[in-house]
C-alpha cells in the first residue's frame, strides 16, 4: 500500500516516523538511515518512511523537440513523445505533462489504456499552461484562397484530394455544408428512394456527382440522414441500407409524426452553395468551396479541415481500468464524423442512437406497414448504436475533465461509458467516478455529453463492473450545441446510478437541454403494458425481455442547472426530459426559461417515469407545458408512469398536464402559478443560484 507522510504506530510498539521532503533523484530513491537512538529514549524502534517521490513535470511546446528530455528547457514536440514518457513514471510518481499554447494537430487518435492512468495510486494530469489552452486538433489549416466565382463570392482552396469533410471551421466558428430545402410536396416517398412529382424540381438529374448528395428530414424528434445513388428523370434512388432503416420505426422520413412541422433538405452539391458560412468539398479535384460571411476576408481568416473521426480514446478493460487521469485547462476541436456520408447514412432513434445494418423480416411495404413501429422495428431497440464521441470515456475510473473546452466538433463532444460501438477501442460501459466541470461546450455539430449506453449490458450488464457510477457534471457552459444532429440533448444520460447533473449553464440547443433515461420503461420490473401485444408489440420480438430486476438507472440528481432556448426545432422532448424508473430521482431547484412555441415544453416525465421528486424549480415564460407526465392513459387501467412528486415548484406561463391520480400515485400540489415576474422570495434565490457559481467561472 503507497503511504503519505506520516507514521503508523504497530500493535508491537514500531513507529514509522516522517521524513523530509527529498528531490527527484537522478539514480533509484533508496531507504534513508535511521539517525542513531540516544541512550535515554523511550525503548522502540524507530522506521523512518521513504518519502514521497517529487511529483514530476513534463513539458510540451510546439517549439520543442521529441529529442528533447520534457524538461522546461527542452520541451518535447508532441502529444505522443509525452505520453510516451508518462508510462516510464507514472508508477512511483504523480506526473502532470504541461501543453504551452498553440494547436497540437493529431495524425490519429491519442489512446489511452490502463499503462496511462496513474499507478499504485499515483495520478497523471495533462494540463495547459496557465490560461493558455492549448488546442487538440484533429484537422489541418487550408489556405491559399482563390475566388472562384465573383458574382456569387465563393472562394476556393486547395485540400488533399479524397479529403471530404462534414464538418469545417471558419474563424473560429462550424460552417455547414452547402445545403436547400425541398418542400415535402415536391416529391412522394417510395422504398427505393424518392418520386419527383413537382416538375421544377426535374433539373436535380444534372447534377453532377449525385452520389454525394444527401436527403435529410426532421419532424417531431428525429434528424435523419440519407445518401443518393443516382438521379434519373424524376426518380431519386438511394443508397441501402440507410434509406430503408429511415423509413422504419416512429417519426420516419416518409411519415413523420407531424407534417406541418416536417422539414426536408438536400445538402452536398456546389450548386446549393449560396448562403455565407456554407461550404462544399470535391474529393476528386482536391478542392474546398466556400462562401464568405459578412467580415470574412480569405486571405486572413483561419480556416481548419477535420482529418480525424475522434481525439481521444480512454479505455482500459473492465479487469483493468484506466485510472487517476485528468484533463486541464485544454481546447478540443475539429473532428468530422463520416459514417451519415455513407451507404448507412444516419438512421437517428433520438439524442444519438441510431439504427444500422440490415433489418432481418424487413416489411415488404415499410411506409405503410412500419411507420408507427412494428415487429422487426422492435426487434432492433436493444442493438442501436450510438454515435462515437470526439473524446470518448470507457473501462475508466476517476478521470477528471476540469476547466475544458469543446468546440467545432464533428459529433457528440464527450461520451462516457457509452455502447462499445462508440468507443475506438471497441470496449464500452464501465465508467465510475467521472467529473466534467467548469468546462465550455459550444459550436458542436451534436450535443456535448453523452453518459451511458443504450444496449442490455447498459441496463442489466453482466459484470457490476460493467456499469456507471458517480458521474459528476457541474459548472459547465453548454450552449450552441446539435447543429448537424439536430435531433441530440445537450447533456444526455441513459442508465447510470448516482449521477450528479449541477449548476450547469445551458442554452440555444435545437433539442433538449438536460436528458435522463432510456428504454421508455421496458427494461424496468414487470415491463411496460404499453408495449405488450396489441400495443406495439416489443415483447414479441425476438431477444427483447421482461426483466424482473431493476436497471442501473437511479438516484440521479439534476440540481440548479439554468436551462434557456432550448427546443428551437423539435416539439418532442422537454428543456429538462426524463424516461423510465429512477428510484431517488431529483429534480429540484432549476431555472427553465424561454421555451417558446405552442407545445413547448419545461419539465417532461415521459414514458415509465417512476419514483421522481419535482421540487422547487422556477419555470419562466414557457409557451406550452410547465410540467407533463405522460401517464399513457389510453392503457389505463393499466399503469406505467407512477410514484412521482411535483411540489413547490412557481410558474408564470404554461399548464399542468399528465395523469396527477391517486390512482397512479403521481401527486402535483402546493405549486405556485405567479403572475409575470412577480416571483416570491424563495423562486428569486432559485434563479440567483442557478447555472454556473461564480466560485466556478473561469
Amino acid at each position: 500500500m503507497r503511504r503519505r507522510g506520516g507514521g503508523l504506530v504497530a500493535a508491537v510498539g514500531i513507529a514509522l516516523a516522517p521524513a523530509a521532503a527529498a528531490q527527484l533523484p537522478v539514480g533509484p530513491v533508496l531507504p534513508r538511515v535511521a539517525p542513531p537512538i540516544p541512550s535515554d529514549a523511550p525503548h522502540r524502534i524507530v522506521i523512518p518512511n521513504r518519502p514521497d517521490p517529487v511529483p514530476v513535470v513534463l513539458h510540451v511546446a510546439g517549439t520543442g523537440s521529441d529529442d528533447g528530455d520534457g524538461s522546461a528547457a527542452h520541451p518535447f514536440a508532441t502529444l505522443l513523445r509525452a505520453q510516451a514518457a508518462v508510462r516510464r513514471l507514472n508508477r512511483d510518481h504523480d506526473v502532470t505533462v504541461r501543453i504551452a499554447a498553440g494547436a497540437y494537430r493529431l495524425a490519429a487518435p491519442l489512446r489511452f489504456t490502463a499503462d496511462d492512468g496513474g499507478q499504485n495510486g499515483y495520478t497523471v494530469r495533462w494540463e495547459g499552461a496557465a490560461g493558455a489552452y492549448p488546442t487538440v486538433s484533429g484537422g489541418v489549416p487550408v489556405t491559399g484562397w482563390t475566388r472562384a466565382d465573383r458574382g456569387r463570392d465563393i472562394w476556393v482552396a486547395a485540400i488533399p484530394r479524397g479529403s471530404d469533410p462534414l464538418q469545417l471551421s471558419v474563424a473560429g466558428r462550424l460552417a455547414s455544408r452547402a445545403a436547400i430545402e425541398i418542400p415535402r410536396a415536391a416529391v412522394a416517398f417510395t422504398p427505393a428512394g424518392l418520386t419527383i412529382t413537382d416538375p421544377a424540381w426535374r433539373a436535380l438529374a444534372q447534377l453532377p456527382d449525385q452520389r454525394r448528395i444527401a436527403v435529410e428530414g426532421m419532424s417531431w424528434f428525429t434528424h435523419r440522414h440519407a445518401m443518393v445513388e443516382r438521379i434519373e428523370g424524376d426518380r431519386i434512388v438511394m443508397q441501402q441500407p440507410g434509406w430503408r432503416n429511415n423509413l422504419v420505426g416512429y417519426d420516419t422520413l416518409a411519415r413523420p409524426v407531424s407534417a406541418e412541422v416536417a422539414r426536408l433538405f438536400l445538402v452536398n452539391a456546389l450548386a446549393f452553395l449560396r448562403e455565407p458560412g456554407q461550404f462544399y468539398a470535391n474529393p476528386a479535384a482536391g478542392r474546398l468551396y466556400y462562401k464568405p460571411r459578412a467580415g470574412e476576408a480569405m486571405a486572413r481568416t483561419a480556416v481548419v479541415m477535420p482529418r480525424l473521426e475522434s481525439l481521444l480514446s480512454i479505455a482500459g478493460s473492465h479487469d483493468r481500468p484506466v485510472a487517476d487521469l485528468q484533463f486541464r485547462g485544454l481546447s478540443f476541436s475539429d473532428t468530422s464524423w463520416l459514417q451519415p456520408a455513407s451507404a448507412e447514412g444516419y438512421a437517428s432513434q433520438q439524442s444519438g442512437s441510431y439504427l444500422s445494418g440490415e433489418l432481418p423480416d424487413y416489411p415488404a411495404d415499410p411506409i405503410r406497414d412500419c411507420s408507427w413501429g412494428c415487429r422487426p422495428f422492435e426487434a432492433m431497440r436493444n442493438r442501436f448504436r450510438q454515435q462515437p464521441a470526439a473524446v470518448q470515456v470507457a473501462a475508466a475510473r476517476r478521470i477528471v475533465f476540469d476547466d475544458d473546452r469543446f468546440a467545432q466538433l464533428g459529433q457528440v463532444a464527450l461520451g462516457i461509458g457509452n455502447n462499445p460501438d462508440a468507443n475506438d477501442a471497441g470496449i464500452g460501459l464501465g465508467a465510475s467516478a467521472i467529473e466534467v466541470t467548469r468546462s465550455a461546450f459550444t459550436d458542436l455539430a451534436g450535443g456535448a455529453i453523452m453518459v451511458g449506453g443504450v444496449q442490455p449490458d447498459a441496463h442489466h450488464p453482466q459484470r457490476p463492473e460493467m456499469g456507471l457510477r458517480d458521474i459528476v457534471i457541474r459548472n459547465n457552459r453548454i450552449s450552441h450545441v446539435s447543429r448537424d444532429y439536430k435531433e441530440q440533448s445537450a447533456i444526455l444520460v441513459t442508465y447510470a446510478s448516482g449521477t450528479i447533473i449541477m449548476n450547469n449553464d445551458v442554452s440555444d440547443a435545437p433539442y433538449d437541454g438536460i436528458d435522463v433515461g432510456w428504454g421508455w420503461g421496458t427494461n424496468d420490473p414487470g415491463g411496460s403494458a404499453e408495449y405488450w401485444r396489441g400495443q406495439r408489440g416489443y415483447y414479441d420480438a425476438p431477444g427483447n425481455r421482461v426483466y424482473d430486476t431493476p436497471t442501473t438507472l437511479r438516484d440521479t440528481v439534476i440540481v440548479g442547472n439554468r436551462v434557456a432556448r432550448v427546443k428551437q426545432w423539435f416539439p418532442d422532448g422537454g428543456a429538462i426530459y426524463h424516461l423510465s424508473a429512477d428510484p431517488g430521482a431529483l429534480i429540484a431547484e432549476n431555472y427553465v426559461a424561454d421555451v417558446a412555441g405552442s407545445g413547448g415544453i419545461a419539465i417532461y416525465l415521459d414514458e415509465g417515469s417512476r419514483y421522481v421528486t419535482v421540487r422547487n424549480n422556477v419555470i419562466d415564460r414557457v409557451g406550452g407545458v410547465w410540467l407533463t407526465l405522460n401517464s399513457q392513459d389510453h392503457i389505463a387501467p393499466r399503469r406505467t408512469a407512477m410514484d412521482n412528486r411535483a411540489t413547490g415548484n412557481w410558474y408564470n406561463s404554461g399548464r399542468l398536464q399528465g395523469g396527477w391520480t391517486d390512482y397512479l400515485d403521481n401527486r402535483a400540489e402546493a405549486n405556485v402559478a405567479v403572475t409575470g415576474d412577480a416571483w416570491p422570495a424563495a423562486a428569486k434565490a432559485v434563479i440567483d443560484r442557478s447555472g454556473v457559481q461564480p466560485a466556478a467561472a473561469r
